[in-house]
């Protein structure tokens, strides 16, 4: 294991200036769940590792009507997971949330950290791409805000510019009638890589007809991908068994899917068929009641069909 050397800022304007002056081989670092393991392979060789656990301010997770859902960068997926707001809110996040590795990671890795390692499979990231999350990128005398899905570029690759950090990452609030669920299948179960993973997230005009769908997916593709052909077919129209179904049939036809040791590619595209319809399926029937957090964790890791 390659050493290096281990620098621990005390504020955003710090962190940004070792950033900087580490130059390339410098890596930034939250929880460390993701570092550790590519470090100890030697896929990752860095000269010095910025570490933001003792940042402060950035452990944040809030919400209100106006802006909706704020996720500072060292919030964890545990925060996630266990805050009522984004249980009764956002639903498909807290599944995601809840399906991510096991409670010892939840309780270290980030979600601005899951984003950042931009994996394909990554279990938070369809959810946060279903509620079109925006990202605070701040550099030095920067910042810009920009949508999740232009911030995935390749397997492990962002739009971050060197010396860029990710600070938060916001939410907008869902309308009313809206409801979500997102689904991770996985040999193994939580503690397993995704082998696919569908989130949905709809919302319903008074009349029952479908206002917007979002429909976004895991390990599918090279990136973390939307659905939108499926989510186009819905709007409009009576959210009934035939509309879900042939959403799903267009979401499994618009993925890319490799095969690994985890799952052939026909069998992905499949379960994209498949767990978009039954994503949709529970988004329509919970929309504007949301689902207790014992049916959330019970659905949101499936193994077998």
């Amino acid at each position: 294991m390659a050493r290096f050397d281990y620098l621990e800022p005390r504020s955003l304007d710090e962190a940004l200036r070792m950033l900087a002056d580490g130059g390339d081989n410098t890596r930034l670092v939250a929880g460390s769940t993701d570092f550790l393991v590519r470090w100890r392979t030697g896929v990752w060789r860095p000269d010095s590792v910025v570490c933001m656990q003792h940042v402060p301010g950035l452990d944040y997770i809030s919400w209100n009507p106006d802006d909706g859902l704020s996720i500072g960068a060292m919030a964890t997926v545990q925060d996630i997971e266990q805050n009522d707001d984004v249980r009764s809110r956002y639903p498909a996040l807290t599944a995601g949330a809840t399906a991510f590795a096991g409670v010892q990671v939840r309780n270290l890795a980030t979600v601005a950290g899951n984003v950042c390692n931009a994996s394909p499979a990554g279990d938070t990231l369809p959810a946060l791409l279903a509620y079109n999350a925006q990202c605070r990128i701040v550099g030095t005398g920067s910042e810009r805000w920009l949508p999740l899905d232009e911030v995935f570029v390749g397997p492990g690759r962002t739009a971050l510019e060197p010396g860029e950090i990710l600070t938060e990452i916001r939410l907008p609030a869902p309308a009313e009638n809206t409801g979500g669920l997102y689904i991770k299948h996985s040999p193994r179960g939580a503690m397993d890589i995704s082998a696919v993973g569908v989130a949905s997230v709809v919302s319903l005009n008074a009349d029952g007809t479908c206002a917007s769908s979002r429909i976004a997916m895991g390990a599918v593709a090279p990136t973390p991908m939307r659905a939108y052909g499926a989510e186009g077919r819905l709007v409009g129209q009576t959210p009934d068994a035939a509309n879900l179904a042939e959403a799903g049939r267009l979401a499994a036809q618009s993925c890319n899917p490799i095969a690994d040791v985890r799952s052939g590619a026909d069998y992905r595209r499949e379960m994209v068929r498949v767990l978009t319809e039954r994503t949709l399926t529970h988004a329509v029937a919970t929309a504007g009641n949301p689902p207790t957090f014992d049916d959330i964790r019970r659905l949101a890791v499936q193994t077998a069909w």
